[in-house]
């Protein structure tokens, strides 16, 4: 069977994905050219405008695709009416999985949220704002009608950043580490929201 323009298309321009994965592993996409990216797929320099207008382009889809299926297990994670333990457990459990299987993408957003260029760090910035904001509006449902929505805000900052750090250390991790750090992330997270229960805003009795 023939393959069509579009496949075709679409096929390059996983193979750009790809190669652009791994050559950032050695040298960043700081130091990525799209000459060694067409080389690594087997296209002519000039095809890669074909499917990026530039580097920063090719960064901002890695960084689309490395959380589009990571938000979208979080958000199953807390369908129904699962009990504050559930959430951290399941949490926990889809985050030690998914770096697991997404290894390259993890590994990428790592390196460049604090990497070199300005437009991909801005885009991993809103991606982690926007979990912030997707799970403050789910600890606005759980019986904290104490807290403000600025506290809920920096509630929501902490955990993510405590899944962040988590995602990095099974990045580093063997395997048999794992079990320590699904103990660590969980006792951290738990410590949090137990304390956050008993918080009250600022103005509130």
């Amino acid at each position: 069977m023939t393959e069509s323009r579009s496949d075709k298309k679409e096929r390059t321009r996983r193979a750009i994905l790809d190669a652009a994965l791994a050559l950032t592993e050695e040298v960043g996409l700081a130091g990525l050219s799209l000459r060694q990216v067409a080389k690594e797929v087997g296209i002519v320099p000039t095809a890669f405008y074909r499917h990026f207008a530039s580097i920063d382009e090719l960064g901002l889809a890695l960084v689309e695709e490395s959380f589009v299926s990571l938000r979208a297990m979080i958000r199953d994670v807390r369908q129904g009416a699962p009990s504050l333990g559930q959430i951290v457990d399941r949490s926990v459990a889809v985050l030690i999985e998914h770096v697991g299987e997404q290894r390259t993408h993890f590994a990428f957003i790592a390196r460049e949220r604090s990497g070199g260029s300005a437009v991909v760090r801005e885009a991993i910035r809103r991606e982690f704002e926007l979990f912030e904001r997707e799970l403050a509006t789910d600890l606005a449902r759980l019986p904290m009608d104490h807290w403000s929505g600025d506290d809920l805000r920096i509630l929501s900052n902490l955990i993510v950043r405590s899944m962040v750090n988590t995602s990095e250390d099974i990045l580093l991790a063997e395997r048999r580490d794992l079990t320590e750090i699904r103990h660590r992330a969980r006792t951290q997270l738990m410590m949090v929201i137990v304390g956050a229960l008993n918080w009250k805003s600022r103005g509130r009795d």
